[in-house]
C-alpha cells in the first residue's frame, strides 16, 4: 500500500466509527459485531482451505485499495479501504484462474468434491456457529423472551382514545370488557375487529392500584378497511431466566426456526418483482424488502435503547443467520453459486473422469446474478436512507 492510500484508508475507517459514535454508541457496537462476524466468516474459509491442502494467499477485511498488510508464511493479511466485507483468496477457484503448474495440486479446483464443499460452506456454517453462541449466551445471562401472561403498555399515542381515557405507559391491562387479558396479540386482534364508535371497558393495574377506564374506539388512520383503533402498543412478553442447560437446548431450537424463516424471507427478497414493487411504492410487505447494513444499523439504535446488550447481541445473531442463509443461495458470486458449480461438476463426472465446468460459459448467468444483487443492494440502500 502506498503512503497516500494508507492514510486515506485509515481516515476512512476512523471516520466511519467517529460518525457512528456521534449518532449512537450502539451503532459502533453493532458495526464492530458485524466486523468480527465477517472476519470469522473468512476464517472459516481460510482454516478449512488450509486443512484441505489448498493454498490461501490473502486474508483481508474490507475491499478496494490496501490500507495495511503483512506477509506471514506465504499469506498476506491486511485491511482494505472500503469497509463493506472481507475476502480470502484461494488459488485456482475456477478453470479460468491462471496458476503456476507447480501450484496446481494446491488449487481449489483440484480438490475432491467433499473438500470443496467443506471449504465453500464454511463461511455460512461459521455464521450459524456465531448465532448459536450469541443466542445461548444471551439466554443464559439475560433470559429468553417468552409470553409471561401479563399485558403491559409500551406506548400510548397522543390525541387518541387511549390518551383521552387516561391510559399510561407501563399500565398493566388486566381485563378487556370483563374478560381476562393475558396476550397482547389477542387484544390487538380484538381491537382491530371492534367497529369504530364502540366503547371498550378496560381493567388497569397502575402502581398496585386497580382502575377501570372506558374508551371509544375510532377508525384506524393507517388503513382503509374498517378497523378499530385505540392508540396503544401492548406487549405481553418478557425475558425469562434460563439455566445453561435450557439455553443450550432452546437456543439451537430457536435457531432452526430462524433459519426456516430466513430461507423463505430471502426467497421473497431476491424476487425482482417484489424489489421493484418496494421501489415504486406498490409493495409495502416488510418481509420482502431488501435490507442493507444502513437499515440494520438504524434498527440497532432502537433495539439497544430498548433491550440493551441482550437486544444488540440477538440482532447480531439474526443478521448472522440471514447472511449465512443468503450466502448459500445458488447465485454467483455467492458461496452458494460455487457450491452449485461443484455439485454440477460432481454429477457430470463419470467413471473416475473428473468434469470441469467452463466458467466462461457461465459468465452471462453470473452477470445476471450480479446485476440482480446490485439492484437489490441499491434498492435496499435507497429505501433505508430515503424512506426509513
Amino acid at each position: 500500500a502506498t503512503r497516500t492510500t494508507m492514510i486515506v484508508g485509515v481516515l476512512a475507517w476512523v471516520a466511519l466509527f467517529v460518525v457512528l459514535a456521534f449518532y449512537s454508541l450502539w451503532f459502533v457496537v453493532f458495526i464492530l459485531g458485524l466486523a468480527v462476524s465477517i472476519m470469522l466468516h473468512e476464517l472459516g474459509h481460510f482454516w478449512t482451505a488450509r486443512r484441505s491442502g489448498m493454498r490461501a494467499t490473502q486474508f483481508f477485511l474490507g475491499f478496494g485499495p490496501r490500507v495495511w498488510s503483512i506477509h506471514r508464511n506465504g499469506v498476506e493479511y491486511g485491511v482494505r479501504a472500503i469497509p463493506l466485507g472481507g475476502f480470502v483468496k484461494i488459488i485456482g477457484m475456477t478453470n479460468i484462474d491462471e496458476v503456476a503448474e507447480a501450484d496446481e495440486p494446491f488449487t481449489y479446483r483440484q480438490a475432491s468434491y467433499p473438500k470443496r464443499m467443506w471449504v465453500i460452506t464454511a463461511g455460512s456454517v461459521m455464521h450459524m456457529i456465531i448465532a448459536i453462541g450469541l443466542i445461548v449466551a444471551v439466554y443464559t445471562i439475560s433470559g429468553r423472551v417468552e409470553e409471561v401472561g401479563v399485558v403491559r403498555l409500551a406506548n400510548v399515542s397522543e390525541n387518541t382514545p387511549a390518551d383521552a381515557a387516561g391510559l399510561q405507559v407501563d399500565d398493566i391491562i388486566t381485563t378487556v370488557n370483563g374478560e381476562p387479558a393475558t396476550r397482547a396479540s389477542e387484544w390487538r386482534d380484538q381491537l382491530a375487529a371492534t367497529p369504530p364508535g364502540e366503547s371498550m371497558t378496560i381493567g388497569v393495574l397502575r402502581d398496585g392500584v386497580a382502575l377501570t377506564v372506558t374508551a371509544t374506539l375510532i377508525q384506524n388512520p393507517t388503513v382503509e378497511e374498517t378497523r378499530g383503533y385505540l392508540g396503544v402498543s401492548p406487549y405481553s412478553n418478557d425475558r425469562v431466566d434460563q439455566s445453561l442447560g435450557e439455553a443450550i437446548v432452546k437456543g439451537p431450537s430457536d435457531l432452526v426456526t430462524g433459519v426456516g424463516q430466513a430461507i423463505t424471507g430471502v426467497a421473497r427478497v431476491i424476487n425482482p418483482v417484489n424489489v421493484f414493487g418496494h421501489l415504486v411504492g406498490t409493495n409495502d410487505d416488510p418481509t420482502s424488502k431488501p435490507g442493507t447494513i444502513v437499515g440494520a444499523t438504524k434498527i440497532s439504535d432502537d433495539i439497544g435503547d430498548y433491550d440493551g446488550w441482550a437486544g444488540i447481541l440477538m440482532l447480531l445473531a439474526g443478521v448472522n443467520v440471514s447472511v449465512g442463509v443468503f450466502n448459500m443461495f445458488p447465485l454467483m458470486p455467492l458461496d452458494g453459486g460455487h457450491a452449485a458449480i461443484a455439485t454440477y461438476e460432481r454429477i457430470r463426472s463419470r467413471r473416475g473422469k473428473r468434469y470441469y465446468a467452463d466458467v466462461n460459459k457461465l459468465m452471462p448467468v453470473a452477470a445476471l446474478c450480479i446485476a440482480l444483487l446490485v439492484f437489490m443492494f441499491l434498492t435496499g440502500l435507497y429505501l433505508d436512507i430515503a424512506k426509513s
